[in-house]
Parts: structure tokens; C-alpha cells; sequence
């Protein structure tokens, strides 16, 4: 099993920006994909970003340009940097692993608590 833990959400301004990290801990070699997803209330889980171990990167289309994953392998952790953030940007955000390639939600097997992010207008 991993345990994750994210940090860095909070409240800031239409146009500003937050640095997302989580860090893994426990059976992280078993990692094949990270994932950073998001929930607002009412609404389903739905992908953010992905990075694939040695793979490719996706984005859901909303948040390209301006949302970068990163990982890093010797610290175990996985950074989602968000810049220009929007109102609608305001969610329970979530990192999770898969052990597999992490494609869709339900591949995903271990996730954080999840930090809230508001975006005020």
C-alpha cells in the first residue's frame, strides 16, 4: 500500500497562483502513475493531470497552459503547479497512484485526504 499526503492548498485571488505537492510513502516502487484529480460538492471525481512513470503527461484541456506535474523520484513526491488560477478552479484537490498506467479513475488504487484550493473572484 502508499500513503500520500498532499499540502499547499489554500485561498488566493482569480489570477493567482499555488504550488500543490504530495508526498508518497510505503510501497512506492510499485508506483506506475501518479494523479492529481479534483471534487467539488455534487459533482464527480475528474482528472487534473497525470504523469505516467516513464511516460507521457496528459491535462484535462481546462487547465493546460497553465497547470504543470511534476515528480520527483528521490524524494517521492509529485507537485502540481497551478498559475493563473480561476473561479472555477476552486475544488477538493486529490493525489493518487496507480500501480498500473493510471488512464482512468477507477485504475487508481491509493489517494490522499485531498486540500481544499479557493479561487476568489
Amino acid at each position: 500500500q502508499v500513503r500520500l499526503v498532499e499540502s499547499g492548498g489554500g485561498l488566493v485571488q482569480s489570477g493567482g497562483s499555488l504550488r500543490l505537492s504530495c508526498v508518497a510513502s510505503g510501497h512506492t516502487f510499485s508506483i506506475g502513475a501518479f494523479g492529481w484529480y479534483r471534487q467539488v460538492p455534487g459533482s464527480q471525481r475528474e482528472l487534473v493531470a497525470h504523469i505516467r512513470i516513464g511516460g507521457p503527461i496528459t491535462y484535462a484541456d481546462d487547465v493546460k497552459d497553465r497547470f504543470t506535474i511534476s515528480r520527483d523520484d528521490a524524494m517521492n513526491t509529485v507537485d502540481l503547479q497551478m498559475n493563473n488560477l480561476k473561479p472555477e478552479d476552486t475544488a477538493i484537490y486529490y493525489c493518487a497512484s496507480s500501480r498500473g498506467p493510471g488512464r482512468t479513475l477507477d485504475e487508481y488504487d491509493d489517494w490522499g485526504q485531498g486540500t481544499q484550493v479557493t479561487v476568489s473572484s
